[in-house]
């Protein structure tokens, strides 16, 4: 089409001693086009790659603005984009959603399925939903290998580094993260209420005082199980290190961290942006070189 256009105004000017129509690729400024997002160095089909790559990793923050309500499936723009802004008013305006934001505005990000909402687990619902149960598998498997990793490990190793860099270190998701990662929950900023991360630590503590518990309990019974088999008892002692390591962890997170910045009921005012909004969590917050307090 450039081309074209250039050929009319060429032959229109009698230009054509002096101008080409011809344009080169990477001067073709569509976002699709890898040799003008990336250049040309490289190949061709490095760059193909790293566009897909991109392109899914955009897919992925799309289903999380649908999972926290910033986005809808059911209707097309921004949905939640204001302060204060809670599910139901979500609910006014998509009554009956095909996938529904989730209610508290917080979604945890760990390393298995230890909630029913983890963010893990609703991305794959939204596949589901979005695309069709027929094809889930083979699209979960398009997903992963377009990103290189399986969709756990992307959440828990690059998402939110994605999304701090999409939004040039000023995210609109937060990322409450124990010292260690040990611990993960993502809520979404124009949702946030004074009660937010009250709400994070109930989250914390189930975690760690139910779930992990009892995983500890159980493998603590395995590891004295007469029935159990030597390598089953060494490799349950094994785990049983690991999650004392991690209790450790977040008892330290809970009790100088979370806990008194829960009791705080901080205040944010979006209008003040989030460079001076997002300091006032300090070390609960995952740390954003230029931006963390």
């Amino acid at each position: 089409m450039e081309v074209k256009n250039n050929r009319i105004f060429i032959d229109t000017y009698g230009l054509q001693d002096e101008l080409s129509p011809e344009v080169p690729i990477e001067e073709i400024t569509l976002t699709c086009n890898p040799a003008y997002r990336y250049g040309v160095k490289g190949s061709a089909k490095d760059r193909e790659t790293r566009l897909l790559a991109d392109t899914l990793a955009e897919l992925v923050s799309y289903a999380v603005g649908c999972m926290f309500g910033r986005y809808a499936l059911d209707k097309p723009g921004l949905i939640l984009a204001n302060q204060g802004e809670t599910i139901e008013d979500y609910l006014q305006q998509i009554p009956e959603p095909s996938f529904p934001a989730d209610d508290d505005n917080v979604i945890p990000m760990l390393d298995g399925d230890w909630f029913t909402d983890d963010i893990t687990e609703r991305f794959r619902e939204f596949l589901r939903i979005a695309f069709g149960e027929e094809h889930y598998e083979e699209n979960l498997r398009f997903v992963e290998q377009a990103l290189g990793k399986d969709i756990r490990k992307y959440f828990l190793k690059d998402f939110y580094n994605d999304h701090v860099r999409r939004y040039k270190k000023r995210p609109i998701y937060w990322l409450f993260s124990s010292p260690k990662g040990s611990f993960n929950a993502l809520i979404y900023m124009h949702r946030y209420q004074p009660h937010t991360v009250g709400t994070v630590l109930e989250y914390l503590r189930d975690f760690k005082d139910e779930k992990l518990q009892a995983r500890k309990n159980h493998l603590e019974a395995v590891s004295i199980s007469s029935s159990a088999s030597q390598g089953e008892k060494t490799k349950a002692l094994k785990e049983i290190e690991k999650i004392n390591k991690i209790l450790a962890e977040l008892d330290d997170y809970e009790r100088d961290v979370l806990y008194p910045l829960a009791t705080e009921q901080v205040e944010i005012d979006l209008d003040d942006g989030v460079k001076a909004n997002y300091p006032k969590f300090g070390s609960a917050l995952k740390k954003i070189t230029g931006l963390s307090g």
